[in-house]
């Protein structure tokens, strides 16, 4: 097994993938609702805490009014706690130099749209609510550039992004826009870059200290939840990844989902996509216990 690998934390799935995820890439995971997409993601980011790495970072991305439930999922499985970014908190604060202090922990999940009903689709704006919303957004777009460079720089290399919604055209949805930037401009881009990005008229006074607290942003990996209107694998398993949709662009994509098996309906594993490198092509079945998302070898 590869060592420069990133654990998903769960070893039969690292033995499926080759060794694990590949750092600075994209990955994908997708299925249903209550699949178990969440504690695969949370299993993920557990490993890297047992690994020995500072921190770990959620960007909670759904606008509905239920929560994805991170912390009652990481208590229960790890007995860890979350800190959970306050929005408007963020929006009152403004980035000093104290903000590069690598002993000030960042909190652990930002809830980016704060679970107040958003509607995350073009479609359902008409022009002034589309511009409306679209304001509200160029002012919180500084708290999530911030909340993402300071955890880099703290050292945070396992990203999860959750919250994703079931949608028939990727060009709707702004989660999907929001995403783009998330990796792109944000965990793809080099340190200083986005220092810049975040620092504006301020960078010039905190150079020292950007340089002081550099990182190579080709270690950083994204894993993103993406919730599905199919439940069945075979569903799943027969959509194609289609050009130009972020699966197409994405590294490895995972399919969660339902089948009968031996006269019960049971869930399976299916790695869709793991570019340059070995795949499991057959289903692997998992089950969701006490302790988690559990493959069988």
């Amino acid at each position: 097994m590869r060592t420069d690998r990133l654990t998903t934390g769960l070893p039969a799935l690292d033995r499926a993938l080759g060794g694990g995820l590949l750092p600075g890439s994209l990955t994908m995971i997708v299925g249903a609702t209550g699949i178990g997409k969440t504690q695969l993601g949370l299993h993920f980011l557990h490993a890297g805490l047992e690994a020995g790495e500072p921190s770990t970072a959620i960007i909670d991305l759904s606008s509905r009014g239920d929560s994805q439930n991170h912390q009652g999922y990481c208590s229960d499985l790890f007995e860890r706690q979350l800190s959970v970014a306050s929005l408007d908190e963020l929006l009152e604060s403004h980035f000093s130099s104290a903000s590069y202090s690598p002993e000030t922990l960042p909190h652990t999940v930002l809830k980016f749209l704060g679970y107040s009903g958003h509607r995350v689709l073009r479609s359902q704006l008409d022009v002034d609510q589309w511009h409306a919303w679209q304001s509200e957004l160029n002012r919180r777009m500084p708290v999530l550039f911030r909340f993402v460079y300071q955890h880099l720089m703290h050292g945070t290399r396992r990203f999860v992004v959750d919250g994703i919604e079931p949608i028939d055209d990727p060009s709707e949805s702004l989660q999907l826009d929001l995403l783009e930037l998330i990796y792109h401009r944000m965990l793809r881009q080099e340190h200083d870059w986005l220092a810049r990005e975040v620092l504006r008229e301020k960078y010039r006074e905190n150079e020292h200290l950007v340089q002081q607290h550099a990182y190579d942003h080709r270690q950083s990996a994204a894993v993103v939840l993406v919730t599905t209107k199919q439940s069945m694998l075979e569903q799943l398993i027969a959509e194609p990844l289609a050009d130009g949709d972020l699966a197409a662009g994405a590294n490895t994509v995972l399919l969660l989902g339902r089948r009968f098996q031996k006269s019960e309906m049971q869930r399976g594993l299916y790695v869709a996509k793991h570019r340059g490198s070995f795949a499991d092509s057959r289903i692997i079945d998992f089950a969701i216990t006490d302790r988690g998302l559990q493959i069988a070898d």
